[in-house]
């Protein structure tokens, strides 16, 4: 029995990291340690017999691993949950179930939604935050009525609303010499110490070929999933990257220096929505507030 309760602190431990974006918040959530929660996610790692964070400067992400683990989850903490009686909406008015990818969700999503029940009282949201995939899914199985992504989704099933729209940026390392340009070309990368994304990720095959357009060749040196892992790469020096600027970079982030890359990739920061279906009262409303709430950057234009 009591290694069922291990076993259970160590999910609980995951899924407050996921949810919450740091071991500080998770422990807060949890009101344990933050040592404890670091001891039951380094258990759980060693019980599954693989690496499922991403630990740099002090900082730790979940992995794709780590997050179709959480999803998995799912089913088991609602059980629990309804055997301790748990009311997860009004019986006036169903709650809007909304999920996004942690990069928006820990960079701009949890704040509109804070904001957004401040102005509204007596609303109701409950926010997932899960990997692009599980989005998908979980829109076309009608489990969540809300999504909001930037990944490129070609799936029958659900309806993208675009939103917002930011070109690629190239970001380096304060003090790299690509600082002297306004505008970083293809040409300028080769032989460049580079930090890539997944082949698995849309954009990867689009630069590559860009690459073999402009006859150029970076240096791969590292290849990752998520925007802040490959920021973190850069802060370290290893490299430069190409990605999306918003959300992670509308603020800028100290060590770090961006300018345009002279590419057509444009990345769409859109609504996600079953098809077929119209949003409901709830979704539309805090769609407009997202919208209406968000001033303009350097970076990213408004569809």
């Amino acid at each position: 029995m009591a290694q069922h309760r291990h076993r259970l602190r160590e999910m609980e431990a995951l899924r407050a990291l996921v949810t919450t974006g740091t071991t500080i918040g998770a422990a807060r959530r949890l009101g344990v340690s933050q040592s404890s929660i670091s001891r039951a996610l380094g258990q759980l790692e060693q019980r599954v017999g693989r690496d499922l964070f991403l630990r740099s400067s002090g900082r730790i992400e979940p992995s794709a691993a780590a997050l179709r683990l959480n999803a998995q989850l799912d089913p088991l903490f609602e059980t629990l949950a309804l055997i301790e009686g748990a009311e997860w909406a009004s019986a006036d008015e169903e709650p809007l179930r909304l999920i996004v990818p942690p990069t928006l969700a820990h960079n701009f999503v949890i704040s509109r939604v804070a904001a957004f029940l401040k102005q509204n009282p007596g609303k109701n949201l409950q926010l997932d935050i899960q990997a692009t995939d599980v989005l998908v899914s979980g829109i076309l199985d009608l489990h969540y009525d809300l999504g909001l992504t930037s990944a490129m989704i070609q799936r029958s099933g659900v309806t993208l609303v675009p939103w917002l729209r930011s070109p690629v940026v190239c970001a380096m390392p304060t003090g790299h010499p690509f600082e002297e340009k306004d505008t970083i070309t293809p040409s300028d990368l080769e032989g460049v110490e580079l930090i890539e994304f997944l082949r698995r990720l849309g954009t990867r095959a689009i630069t590559e070929q860009i690459f073999a357009r402009a006859g150029v060749r970076p240096r791969t040196v590292a290849e990752t999933a998520t925007n802040m892992a490959a920021l973190e790469l850069v802060r370290e020096g290893l490299g430069v990257t190409l990605l999306n600027p918003f959300p992670v970079l509308t603020g800028g982030m100290p060590g770090i220096s961006v300018r345009p890359f002279d590419a057509p990739i444009t990345y769409n920061t859109s609504f996600v929505l079953p098809s077929g279906r119209q949003p409901s009262e709830l979704a539309r409303q805090f769609m407009d507030y997202v919208k209406v709430s968000t001033p303009p950057d350097d970076y990213s234009e408004f569809v």
